[in-house]
């Protein structure tokens, strides 16, 4: 099976660890004296050092742990839009695909893990799901050419960029404040080493909402293509490893519904990928 690497919460702390069906490895007891987080791991390369030399051993089951979101603190969180020509469509203003991808960044606070709430907020009722396929940065880099882009990806996982709509209309030329309430988005559930091409070739994203399929497409159709994603940001600003790029999602958004159907309480949201499993999160009103 496909290592799955989770950062969770138990007894109080934040600790990484293999996730198998029959329950979860510690890894942070294994080497958390040389690597405390996720990100350090990645950072010194070695994610398939401690998936080849975990001890074969279970040390909590999925009940005893909190998921929380794989890489807890990127230094940077940036997410494409419109990249899906059904998506570009959806705009309906007789625009054909940009040259190059609309981008925006996201707060670490907006999201969540696996299995966790999303929090629609008292401000506004429009809380809407986006599935979406996440890339994490492995090698740093700046300028990137897009033949060697995929040599700095360390790992792929899964977001749910969730949106207050009303919200990323309340300034003339930014989405910012839509896009970055606290708990509205979840990355998760795990990080799947990155191995080849393969794995993001063609892969199938679904959303759906309340067993019911909302989103529905693959990544071959992507308009900006995982490389030329990692090469255009690079052109102006440095990636380092632990960075997260969410990379765009399929059209189905519950705004683009007629009428609109927003996210409301006890909605259960997941989005799946081919190898890369499924994130799960139910929705409540922000305390």
């Amino acid at each position: 099976m496909t290592a799955r690497l989770i950062t969770f919460s138990t007894g109080g702390e934040t600790r990484y660890g293999l996730w198998r069906p029959e329950g979860i490895t510690d890894l942070s007891a294994v080497f958390g004296e040389r690597w405390s987080t996720l990100k350090e791991v990645i950072e010194a390369g070695t994610l398939t050092e401690i998936v080849e030399t975990a001890p074969d051993r279970i040390d909590f089951q999925e009940s005893e742990i909190e998921f929380l979101i794989p890489v807890t603190n990127p230094e940077k969180i940036i997410c494409v839009g419109v990249n899906f020509p059904d998506r570009n469509e959806e705009y309906k203003d007789g625009q054909t695909a940009p040259k190059n991808p609309s981008l925006f960044i996201r707060f670490p606070r907006s999201f969540v893990g696996h299995k966790q709430a999303l929090r629609r907020p008292p401000e506004s009722p429009q809380l809407d799901y986006e599935g979406e396929i996440v890339v994490v940065i492995g090698k740093a880099g700046r300028r990137i050419p897009e033949d060697k882009a995929l040599e700095h990806i360390a790992a792929l996982s899964l977001c749910n960029e969730g949106t207050i709509r009303d919200w990323v209309r309340h300034a003339k030329f930014n989405v910012t404040q839509g896009k970055n309430f606290d708990g509205t988005g979840s990355i998760g559930p795990w990080l799947v080493p990155f191995v080849s091409e393969e794995q993001i070739r063609d892969a199938k994203l679904i959303t759906r909402v309340n067993g019911e399929t909302r989103q529905h497409d693959r990544t071959g159709r992507m308009i900006f293509s995982f490389r030329k994603i990692i090469s255009y940001i690079s052109t102006f600003t440095t990636l380092v490893p632990g960075d997260v790029i969410v990379t765009g999602t399929p059209t189905g958004a519950g705004a683009r519904l007629e009428p609109p159907v927003w996210l409301k309480p006890g909605d259960v949201v997941e989005v799946e990928a081919t190898g890369l499993g499924r994130l799960e999160n139910s929705i409540a009103d922000e305390e």
